[in-house]
């Protein structure tokens, strides 16, 4: 019986298969060279992914912790600030000053508004306890600080003609400048409900570690700081904000608003004896 003569795809095929076997050889160093990871090697490496995945997680919860009391703060303390309508009440309290009066004015401002806010939130707590005075009580002594501040502007008289910068002499400058903190930081700018809300912020401040609690304080630190750039830009540029308001349209402005912070004294004096008063019926 006579060999079945190979056709060209037969040939082509067994081409193939000899140089498949003699490239065999040459082919099976190369997946021999390929380098194994050793098990220490891969360990370290998936432990340092695990670790900067964590580590991008704090960052993220970090910004997210921050972010959160920084706007809880400053949603909080804006309306009780109000640093325009501060304003409108600065202006009436220090009158026809000149423009340096007012920005150095302001200036003072608003660091003893940053310092004090940072004061009573760090340490307000304490220094409640240590003389045995509670949020209540503040609230009643502030709210009647602010209502007879109120009254006070309420009532005072209107004077004839705007007056003018040289109408200020050195020694009215003198008790301006007396005046940065008291009544001009507080009660105007930061008052009792300032000092509430802060001690409640810090006492609701995270207590798991030193870094969550120092997140927190950074984001209220931090809004307490951007409302005193509001209150130093308002203040200091007082007078511009009402230049092209005439001075009857000032002087009823300014009454509006002494009534209104006569009713917001009112309103803190009586939140504070209302809390006083359910403290008695409920020990009785």
């Amino acid at each position: 019986m006579q060999p079945t003569p190979i056709n060209d795809h037969g040939s082509q095929f067994l081409g193939c298969l000899a140089i498949c076997g003699t490239g065999t050889n040459r082919l099976r160093p190369s997946f021999r060279h390929v380098p194994i990871e050793a098990p220490a090697t891969a360990l370290k490496r998936n432990w340092a992914t695990r670790f900067h995945i964590a580590l991008h997680a704090v960052k993220l919860w970090r910004v997210g912790e921050l972010g959160k009391y920084l706007a809880l703060a400053f949603t909080a303390l804006l309306p009780l600030i109000n640093p325009l309508g501060g304003a409108l009440i600065f202006l009436g309290l220090v009158g026809g000053a000149a423009p340096a009066v007012y920005r150095a004015l302001a200036r003072k401002i608003a660091i003893n508004t940053t310092i004090f806010l940072v004061a009573v939130e760090v340490g307000g707590t304490l220094i409640l306890k240590f003389f045995g005075i509670s949020l209540p009580v503040v609230q009643i002594a502030g709210g009647l600080a602010l209502a007879a501040m109120g009254w006070r502007l309420l009532n005072q008289e209107e004077p004839d003609d705007k007056a003018r910068p040289s109408d200020i002499d050195s020694q009215s400058l003198e008790s301006l400048q007396e005046k940065a903190f008291y009544p001009f930081t507080f009660p105007i700018t930061a008052g009792p409900g300032c000092i509430v809300v802060m001690v409640t912020l810090s006492a609701h401040a995270p207590e798991r570690g030193l870094l969550p609690t120092i997140t927190a304080h950074a984001g209220i630190v931090i809004a307490v700081v951007l409302l005193s750039i509001a209150v130093y830009w308002c203040y200091g540029h007082a007078p511009t904000i009402t230049a092209r308001i005439s001075p009857q349209t000032i002087h009823g402005i300014l009454r509006l608003i002494a009534f209104v912070l006569l009713c917001i004294g009112v309103q803190i004096t009586s939140n504070g004896a209302e809390a006083i008063l359910k403290t008695i019926l409920v020990k009785t």
